[in-house]
C-alpha cells in the first residue's frame, strides 16, 4: 500500500521538527549534533521524494534538483560534508521550504 501525499509532507515535516529539537541541544559545531541534522535533513528530503510530482514541484519552488543534491551529498559522500553548507540550508532554505510543506498539508 503507498503512502499518501499527506502522510508522506508530515513525515518530512515530522524529521524537520525533529531536526530543530537537535539544533536546541547544540549547534552544527559539535559533530554530533550536525551528523544528527544532517541525517534528518536527508530524511525530509527522501520522504519529499516519495509525493507526487505536482506536489513536489509546488513544495520545493521548482529547485527539486538541488534539494535532491543535497540528500545525495548526504547519503553518497558522507565523510565530505561541509558543515558550512549544512548550516546554510538550515537557515536559509529551510524556512521557506517548511512553510510550503505546512501550506500544502492544509491543501490535503
Amino acid at each position: 500500500m503507498s503512502r499518501s501525499d499527506r502522510d508522506l509532507l508530515g513525515d518530512a515535516l515530522e524529521h524537520l521538527a525533529i531536526l530543530h529539537r537537535h539544533l536546541e541541544r547544540a549547534d552544527l559545531d559539535d559533530d554530533i549534533v550536525a551528523d544528527a541534522v544532517s541525517l534528518r535533513l536527508a530524511s525530509a528530503i527522501e520522504a519529499l521524494a516519495a509525493v507526487s510530482e505536482a506536489v513536489r514541484t509546488r513544495v520545493s519552488g521548482g529547485q527539486w534538483r538541488v534539494i535532491w543534491a543535497t540528500r545525495n551529498r548526504i547519503a553518497h559522500g558522507y565523510s565530505s560534508i561541509d558543515h558550512a553548507i549544512i548550516r546554510a540550508t538550515v537557515e536559509r532554505d529551510l524556512p521557506p521550504l517548511e512553510a510550503a510543506l505546512r501550506r500544502e498539508l492544509s491543501r490535503h
